[in-house]
């Protein structure tokens, strides 16, 4: 049992100077501290010195980083991959995969079934694609695009044993409307790499879509005759994520999103095997990524996904004007909320141990996963 004492905790989107006693498992949280009297006598005491204490968090919708790529469907990249996420505070994630043939994204999500490591945790499988639009494919292959299909989606989920969470789809492609209806009861649907319109995408979100893919790419603009899926997200209550590198979106459009969609907003990365490494050419989904100063782009400029950690992100919405808490709401609760994960995102008893210290500059100085301190050398519990 320990107790992380003298902490800054976030509860909901605010901070509160408290105590957190926890083994796997949150036991219980004391404010303003906790008393000598309610401690196990054994109880392994750990001074935050005034540091704040936030939920692990998750992340969505990542490609993969440090050279590797969850489309790979490559074995024994677990323990890299899972030891990045984990020193930058990511405690649980979405192995996110490409827009790619049949065999390749079933080796993907099979590899994504097995993944194991001693960092953060992979929650389950997010598909973005194929089911996409060809005018709005952004850095997805275009000859891979496929119209909806119920039965692939069946094969794809049975590969990884029913572990896919998260799908995205342009709801104007043939017969998505339908196929949204039936997948949506399955696992949550998001709406992305689209060109629909407003009537489109409502039409979309009665039959069962709940999620935008990071908003404002890949999308028709918000116009005041032509709101899009923006405003059919606002108007359904909908949640959107975004990308908050200060590339994907100008720091004011991120903070239009917070005012917007409040506790619906949810930070991604929408990281690829890039991230953590130096400028450089690599590859994403069979095409050439070429990173400059952080920019991933395809070799026609378009916009590819990021080079940051999930941490990153929250940071640069905190330097953009989004308040802490708020930032790291929406990179912890908010995608819990919007994918039904329970016990996790939130420091509250009975949820897994999942913690992250950060101190004033906002740096990562501790991670516990399910309530085991994360070190790179994997020696034990601090």
């Amino acid at each position: 049992m320990k107790l992380i004492e003298n902490a800054k905790i976030l509860i909901g989107k605010r901070f509160r100077p408290g105590a957190i006693l926890f083994s796997e498992r949150i036991e219980a949280l004391f404010f303003p501290d906790a008393k000598a009297a309610a401690l196990p006598p054994d109880v392994e005491r750990i001074d935050a010195s005034g540091d704040y204490l936030i939920p692990g968090l998750i992340d969505v919708h990542t490609h993969g980083a440090v050279g590797e790529d969850f489309s790979d469907g490559k074995e024994g990249s677990g323990e890299k991959l899972s030891a990045y996420y984990a020193r930058g505070g990511v405690t649980g994630f979405l192995a996110t995969t490409m827009t790619l043939p049949e065999e390749q994204l079933l080796r993907a999500v099979r590899a994504a079934e097995h993944f194991k490591g001693s960092g953060a945790k992979c929650l389950g499988v997010h598909l973005e694609g194929p089911f996409l639009s060809p005018e709005k494919r952004g850095a997805q292959a275009a000859e891979h695009l496929r119209a909806p299909d119920l039965a692939l989606f069946e094969r794809l989920n049975e590969a990884c044993g029913g572990r896919v969470k998260l799908v995205t789809v342009a709801p104007e492609t043939e017969g998505a409307i339908e196929w949204i209806e039936k997948v949506s009861k399955r696992c949550t649907v998001s709406l992305g790499h689209t060109a629909a319109d407003y009537e489109t995408a409502m039409r979309a979100f009665g039959a069962g879509a709940s999620r935008v893919t990071h908003l404002f790419n890949a999308m028709p603009p918000f116009l005041h005759r032509a709101p899009g899926v923006l405003g059919a997200a606002l108007d359904s209550g909908a949640f959107v994520e975004i990308i908050c590198d200060g590339l994907h979106l100008h720091p004011s459009a991120v903070r239009a999103a917070f005012r917007l969609f409040g506790s619906k907003t949810d930070l991604i990365s929408d990281s690829m095997r890039c991230a953590g490494l130096s400028d450089g050419t690599y590859e994403l989904g069979g095409q050439e990524v070429f990173v400059r100063e952080g920019r991933a782009t395809l070799k026609d400029g378009t916009l590819a996904g990021s080079s940051i950690h999930l941490m990153e992100g929250v940071r640069r919405a905190v330097c953009f004007g989004i308040g802490l808490g708020e930032a790291v709401y929406a990179a912890s609760a908010a995608p819990c909320d919007s994918l039904g994960i329970e016990k996790r995102g939130r420091l509250k008893e009975g949820n897994f141990a999942d913690l992250v210290l950060l101190d004033g500059a906002l740096e990562v100085k501790a991670v516990f996963l399910e309530g085991r301190r994360f070190s790179e050398s994997q020696e034990g519990d601090a």
